[in-house]
């Protein structure tokens, strides 16, 4: 029986799964966890990539040793945008900078100075964020970096690990296109606009598509691991790619919400959607599966509730995920609304405070208690999800019944009927680890134990059955989003 590992690398966490086809039903077991945190260094916020490239080894150690069949392959997939620099002899530059480093502030407003965010639209179709590999690069480029200065080859976070496993440098089309400096229209780098930016294309490897099969796994880590051969699959290494591949749905269209860290909200689609009314919404055309568009938007998600925690854990305040249900049923429904993307809740720190702040700036009552605080996010959550799928309901031109919920946050129960009540629509909630489901089924689509991603996906239907939440109060819901809607329009 076929086995493969596939490594999901988180923003908090990663983890080992072993994956297994019996006949037409998917399993997996984890095998392998351990915390990815970044560390500050100075001024700068890094990822430990070291620390990570030492777990990927112990997870094919521990995947050698526990399985129960033929291990066939590994994918690795992770979070997008950051990168590692090789200098000539193809050693590391450096540890990769964290997203949420401060060193892209106000660097967006500057390249639109050179090319104008319609251009940089039609040509690249991705949603405008501050941490686009792009900015990261002319951030680097402005600061006359010895790391760009000597780098010979750039690659994404799960293209370096690949690299490191098999020594071929490629980059994998649903990562890359979060660059925003991938063409929207032909699977090349956007080099036009790379020139305009005085920014090195020559440095960036060549694109392949996911299901790729890569090659095998170096003797040296064969040696270490006691694995023989172990083929590598370019998965559909954006996590949000891999989470959407596995999406249980039947009908087409459909649309979803990737909930964790970030809730990533959109539809599958063919064709970019690169209107000007796309530009005004600030969607994205991330690549997806399939020779699929992921339509969505990036939404600042669990990381509020996450920053919280962090911040009551270190003032002594105990509180465990199972008691929030209770907590927020002790507070008053629609008080106080923020919006989770304002730039205020972009950084690490004291998540609370912030949100009391941006309260009492708007004029509202402020959230004091964690209950209080808890109710405000996940309404305020549930509302944003409303506001950007009626957006991809109007460019998609489709108007959806169902709504697929799938990531780590739909364990929250709470927010899952939240958002059924919020956008009127039925929530189908599952599979929890999409995102490792996603990586382990394309890898069986290279494999060529399915023939296509719709097999594979009623593959992920008959495994993990959805929870099902129907839409209840709909009319104080509507209530509370008009008022939502006049609070996130207001200027700090």
């Amino acid at each position: 029986m076929l086995e493969v590992v596939a490594f999901d690398l988180g923003a908090s966490s990663g983890r080992a799964l072993l994956g297994r086809l019996d006949g037409d039903t998917l399993s997996f077991r984890e095998i392998h966890r351990f915390p990815n945190d970044p560390v500050q260094v100075g001024n700068r916020l890094h990822w430990d990539i070291l620390r990570l490239w030492h777990e990927i080894k112990q997870g094919l150690i521990k995947a050698r040793q526990q399985s129960a069949g033929q291990l066939a392959s590994l994918g690795i997939d992770s979070w997008a945008v950051d990168f590692g620099l090789l200098a000539e002899n193809d050693e590391l530059l450096g540890n990769p900078y964290h997203y949420r480093d401060n060193h892209t502030n106000g660097v967006m407003q500057k390249v639109w100075q050179e090319v104008s965010q319609a251009e940089i639209f039609k040509s690249t179709g991705i949603q405008f964020l501050t941490f686009n590999t792009v900015y990261q690069l002319y951030a680097l480029k402005e600061a006359d970096s010895p790391l760009l200065a000597n780098a010979r080859t750039l690659l994404l976070i799960p293209e370096l690990l690949r690299f490191w496993l098999t020594g071929k440098k490629l980059s994998e089309w649903t990562n890359a296109s979060t660059t925003q400096f991938m063409s929207a229209t032909s699977p090349e780098w956007a080099s036009t606009l790379l020139a305009k930016l005085d920014l090195p294309g020559e440095i960036l490897a060549p694109l392949v598509p996911p299901g790729t099969l890569v090659g095998d796994i170096l003797p040296e880590i064969s040696r270490e691991t006691g694995i023989a051969v172990l083929p590598v699959v370019a998965v559909g290494e954006h996590d949000t790619a891999s989470a959407v591949a596995a999406v249980p749905a039947e009908e087409t269209p459909f649309a979803y919400i990737s909930c964790g860290t970030w809730s990533l909200i959109g539809t599958e689609i063919r064709e970019p959607a690169l209107s000007d009314k796309a530009l005004e919404f600030n969607v994205t055309n991330e690549r997806g599966v399939d020779n699929t568009f992921r339509l969505l938007k990036n939404v600042t998600g669990l990381w509020l509730t996450q920053e919280c925690y962090r911040t009551w854990h270190k003032a002594g305040i105990s509180i465990s995920y199972e008691q929030e249900a209770g907590l927020i049923a002790e507070t008053a429904a629609f008080r106080s609304f923020i919006d989770p993307d304002h730039t205020m809740f972009a950084a690490p720190g004291d998540m609370p405070e912030q949100i009391q702040k941006y309260c009492r700036q708007t004029g509202q009552p402020v959230p004091e208690t964690p209950g209080e605080i808890l109710r405000c996010i996940y309404q305020s959550l549930a509302l944003k999800y409303r506001l950007v799928l009626e957006q991809i309901e109007e460019l998609s031109m489709h108007q959806f019944k169902n709504l697929h919920m799938v990531g780590g946050g739909i364990q929250n129960r709470w927010l899952c009927q939240a958002t059924a009540d919020a956008t009127c629509k039925t929530v189908l909630a599952g599979p929890t680890e999409a995102s490792a489901i996603g990586n382990v089924i394309v890898q069986f689509l290279a494999l060529g134990q399915f023939k296509t991603l719709a097999e594979a996906r009623a593959a992920v239907r008959r495994s993990f059955p959805p929870e099902i939440y129907q839409p209840q109060d709909t009319g104080a819901w509507d209530i509370a989003y008009q008022t939502f809607r006049q609070i996130i329009d207001k200027r700090l």
